[in-house]
C-alpha cells in the first residue's frame, strides 16, 4: 500500500463519512434558518434573540467547524490531486490549515462574543 506523507493518517472510508456526516449537519442548519424564518416575522429584535440562544450558538459553531472539515478534505483531495511536488503540497497544505483555524477562531469569537 502507498503511503501519503500528507494524509495525516486518514483513509477514503473515513474521508468519505466525514464529508457525509458534515454535509447532514449543513442541510440541517439550513432547515433551522429557513424554518425559523417561515414561523417568524423577522426583526433585528427577533433575530438578535434566535442568535442570542445558546442552542442556535452551538449549532452555528458546529455548522462551522463541519463547513472546515468540509473545505480541508475537499482541499486535500484537489492538492493531492493537481500539486505533485510534495514541498509545495505541504506548504499550501499548511496555508489553508491555518486560514481554516483562523475561521474557526474569529467565527467562534463573533458568536460567542459580546
Amino acid at each position: 500500500m502507498v503511503s501519503n506523507a500528507s494524509a495525516l493518517g486518514r483513509t477514503g472510508i473515513q474521508d468519505w463519512l466525514l464529508i457525509r456526516g458534515s454535509a447532514i449537519v449543513i442541510v440541517l442548519y439550513v432547515l433551522y434558518l429557513v424554518g425559523f424564518i417561515a414561523i417568524n416575522d423577522i426583526t433585528y429584535e427577533t433575530w438578535r434573540g434566535f442568535f442570542a440562544s445558546s442552542v442556535t450558538k452551538v449549532f452555528t459553531v458546529l455548522t462551522l467547524f463541519s463547513i472546515l472539515v468540509h473545505a480541508w478534505i475537499g482541499l486535500w483531495q484537489v492538492l493531492t490531486d493537481y500539486v505533485k511536488p510534495l514541498a509545495l503540497r505541504l506548504v499550501l497544505q499548511l496555508v489553508i490549515v491555518v486560514a481554516l483555524l483562523a475561521y474557526l477562531i474569529y467565527g467562534t469569537i463573533v458568536v460567542w462574543g459580546a
